[in-house]
């Protein structure tokens, strides 16, 4: 049996996959979170076999998330969801250890057959990621400016874009505030931008969040 940890704040998604693998042989899932700090609780308490883990959260977010995980439980397989599929998000996620990487656009044979996959131990990403994967290099004339964030940078990036302010961005990583502004400022230099909007608008051009969750 294959125990599966769903991870996302939607719980229409949650129902929706659920229902998908409650129809599937051997594959059981023991429990829903909304949050990245709530899977790493589920996680240390219960360890399931996979965690179906969203990337694209409120609070810490599904990559520091995978990190914890998988550093308090190595064992486990994280299969990492996302809308948003540029690069460099699948490439840092398979970084930090993930087993696998696959689109929301997936047809529920392929996340079936993806959880299989990365239970036996082998490495899974979707075809449409893996393309886009493929593209981002040898398309450098066309390359995403968010490949040369650091993987701190890039998370938060991806809660500022979510409109989480810094004092609680700060709190969720157990940083000072002043720690976040220097994170901040040093990727609007990266950037070559001035500011949170015009952050969210360059990060909406190049696909790097969900229109969905803003």
């Amino acid at each position: 049996m294959i125990n599966v940890l769903l991870v996302d704040d939607h719980e229409l998604v949650r129902t929706g996959i659920s229902r998908i693998l409650m129809d599937e042989r051997g594959i059981k899932v023991i429990g829903e979170a909304i949050s990245g700090e709530a899977a790493i609780q589920f996680c240390r308490a219960q360890t399931p076999d996979v965690v179906l883990m969203d990337m694209n959260m409120p609070g810490m977010g599904g990559m520091t998330a995978t990190k914890r995980i998988l550093h308090y439980c190595p064992d486990i397989k994280v299969l990492a969801l996302s809308v948003s599929c540029e690069e460099p998000v699948p490439t840092k996620v398979m970084q930090l250890g993930a087993a696998g990487f696959i689109s929301k656009n997936a047809a529920p044979s392929e996340m079936v057959s993806a959880i299989r996959k990365v239970h036996a131990g082998e490495r899974y990403i979707s075809g449409e990621v893996a393309q886009k994967m493929a593209m981002s290099r040898v398309t450098s004339s066309n390359q995403n400016p968010f490949e040369e964030l650091s993987d701190r940078e890039m998370q938060i990036m991806l809660m500022i874009t979510r409109g989480e302010k810094v004092n609680d961005i700060a709190e969720q990583l157990n940083v000072s505030a002043k720690t976040v502004n220097s994170y901040r400022y040093r990727m609007f230099e990266k950037l070559a931008i001035s500011g949170d909007v015009e952050l969210t608008h360059l990060a909406l051009r190049h696909g790097m969040i969900d229109i969905a969750k803003l």
